[in-house]
């Protein structure tokens, strides 16, 4: 695998969940800070990084973000019914943070070291288990991955990630599965994970 990237001056956008790799997410955007980050995005084409908040809110002061968290790409802008900025972002490559600062505006950057993509792995036999319950829960929560090749479903790292998204995880969870980087592991731990969610 390629060597860590330095990616210096990133700015973060601390959230209460976890954006993966190749995942959608929705936002709302309103606090000037963050208008001022999507404006600035959208024009010079660049990513922003998306960070699981640690302490705090996502309004008000600036939270204190995880270190690891997942570059994000703008893909859609619309205006919401509120009246609000709405935009969907798509996750790539995972980093992590050594150093953060605080703007006047309340924007928090960080000098962010790239990870590199997770090579992709075929799902072994054991597992099959959790590419019949990413299908179910596909059905009933995630629509936009309703039409996603099969092959998508062979990949542990891609279905690691979907299952992360889509199963009512802790935060403190969801973070774990963010950071670990054995897709085979990952699903090890999501199975363990599964009992908890079967109905008694």
């Amino acid at each position: 695998m390629a060597a860590h990237t330095p990616a210096t001056d990133l700015p973060l956008f601390p959230l209460g969940t976890v954006l993966y790799p190749g995942g959608q997410l929705p936002l709302r955007i309103f606090e000037p800070r963050y208008l001022d980050m999507v404006r600035e995005c959208a024009r010079k084409d660049s990513p922003f990084g998306v960070c699981l908040i640690l302490e705090g809110n996502e309004v008000g002061a600036p939270a204190v973000p995880a270190a690891v968290g997942t570059l994000a790409r703008i893909t859609d802008f619309h205006n919401r019914e509120d009246g609000l900025l709405g935009i969907v972002i798509e996750g790539g490559l995972r980093f992590r943070v050594a150093r953060t600062r605080v703007r006047s505006d309340g924007l928090v950057r960080g000098d962010a070291e790239l990870w590199p993509e997770e090579a992709a792995q075929p799902v072994p036999v054991e597992f099959a288990l959790l590419q019949s319950i990413l299908e179910r829960l596909v059905e009933t929560m995630a629509p936009l991955w309703r039409h996603a090749p099969r092959e998508r479903y062979d990949d542990a790292g891609w279905l690691g990630f979907r299952l992360s998204e889509l199963l009512p995880l802790h935060p403190d969870e969801q973070q774990r599965m963010l950071e670990l980087t054995d897709p085979l592991r990952r699903l090890a731990e999501l199975r363990d994970i599964l009992p908890r969610f079967q109905k008694a």
